[in-house]
């Protein structure tokens, strides 16, 4: 595999159900032999020619079965670099809000990286998320989610008043994430 980092763009989208819960699915690094997982929101390359949004929606699809679904705008960016599968990334990402009716039918086409990679999906109250102190993919996820939950039905009805946030990690987030 190149060690030199995989450039790219990519969307990942917080989706939430009626109830207001959250959904993450399981993951770990099949290209790691120390078995450690996460949570991670839904997300993936930005294909030539797709916008964010749209990117949004084929992954809700592809890694959790979501296929009908309101995307809302982008809330948060960061720019990000990790291995996954043995793979340098570099990856700047957009991360929409969106709201779904809380059915997921399981993964609707995983790449095989994915299919190694994904667990179980779950939906998490979002105070239960905060206070798990679970590893999470954006590593940041629980210090900012408070951030769009008060305005939650204003950004998913179009409000565009609002301005993203750039949530990159720090390298003392990324250190504690790897030995947490």
């Amino acid at each position: 595999m190149p060690q030199w980092p995989r450039r790219r763009r990519a969307a990942r989208v917080v989706v939430f159900d009626p109830l207001g819960r959250l959904l993450l699915i399981s993951a770990k690094d099949p290209g790691s032999s120390d078995g450690r997982n996460w949570w991670e929101i839904p997300g993936g390359g930005i294909d030539p020619g797709e916008q964010s949004h749209e990117t949004a929606r084929r992954e809700l699809w592809e890694e959790a079965g979501i296929s009908e679904a309101r995307i809302g705008p982008v809330v948060w960016t960061q720019t990000v670099e990790f291995t996954f599968g043995g793979w340098h990334f570099d990856q700047d990402e957009w991360i929409h809000i969106a709201a779904c009716d809380g059915r997921s039918d399981g993964p609707g086409g995983l790449e095989s990286l994915e299919a190694l990679a994904f667990g179980e999906q779950r939906w998490w109250h979002p105070e239960e998320l905060i206070a798990s102190g679970e590893r999470t993919i954006p590593y940041r996820l629980a210090e900012f989610l408070p951030s769009v939950l008060d305005r939650l039905p204003a950004l998913l009805e179009g409000d565009s008043s609002h301005e993203q946030m750039d949530i990159s990690p720090t390298q003392e987030h990324i250190r504690s994430w790897q030995n947490h």
